[in-house]
């Protein structure tokens, strides 16, 4: 269907859909719903654009009126999509940040703890030379605060979220949105349930206090702006937290 759905907007021949008839009606509605979803996805419908009306939808896949407004009002109750009587479907305003979300949300799901550590490996210290070149003292202060705060945590999550800020607060000082938004997904893979029961299996009052002096260690290198410095201290703490977490 969803192959289709493609060929009849660029302009191609309707599919058959005799075979889709025979599913249920339920299913037509969800195969209807990934359809429209494909479309939004995609930014061929951007918000504002009008959808076609139910009945040419109905018409166009040869299925109930019924299965058409089901489809829609799942998007709407998630709100893709908005509609106004007399003047028909449009996309809503905020499609495009929720279903970057989703995306963010999805990804965060389904990233082992082995495959967020890799990538942090990876990304964490080849930011540093960005982090040092377009860091100002705003951003300087506000890692202090993260130190800060961490230290003070009476509880693990407490320390957990301001350890995931700190290092949130490295990747805004390259000042790059990408950069940023990528960290933003790491952050939230942070907030998921396998990497919080490895932190709290893992993390003992001793590996929390390494972790705190670690962390102030890389504020002062990128404060004196050393990037090899920096590099050097943020690739051990990561090694370090590694080793704590997946014991290699």
């Amino acid at each position: 269907m969803r192959e289709a759905w493609g060929n009849y907007l660029a302009g191609e021949p309707k599919a058959d859909w005799s075979d889709l008839v025979q599913s249920s009606p339920m299913s037509l509605s969800n195969a209807l719903r990934e359809s429209l979803l494909d479309q939004l996805r995609s930014g061929r419908w951007r918000a504002g654009d009008r959808l076609p009306t139910e009945r040419e939808l109905s018409v166009d896949f040869d299925v109930s009126r019924t299965t058409v407004r089901k489809a829609l009002l799942e998007l709407k109750e998630q709100g893709l999509i908005e509609q106004t009587v007399g003047s028909g479907t449009f996309v809503a305003d905020q499609t495009a940040a929720r279903l970057t979300r989703r995306v963010s949300q999805d990804a965060a799901q389904h990233t082992s703890p082995a495959d967020l550590m890799e990538a942090r490996l990876a990304l964490e210290p080849a930011i540093i030379d960005m982090a040092i070149r377009n860091a100002t003292v705003a951003d300087l202060k506000r890692m202090d605060q993260c130190c800060d705060e961490a230290e003070a945590a009476q509880t693990l999550e407490a320390f957990e979220h301001w350890d995931a800020e700190l290092h949130q607060a490295i990747a805004d000082a390259a000042h790059n949105s990408f950069v940023a938004d990528v960290f933003t997904l790491m952050k939230t893979v942070r907030a998921q349930g396998d990497w919080g029961q490895l932190k709290k299996k893992s993390v003992t009052p001793e590996r929390r206090l390494a972790y705190q002096r670690e962390h102030r260690a890389v504020v002062a290198a990128l404060r004196d702006r050393d990037a090899a410095r920096a590099r050097s201290l943020t690739l051990e703490h990561l090694l370090h937290v590694r080793q704590s977490l997946l014991g290699y």
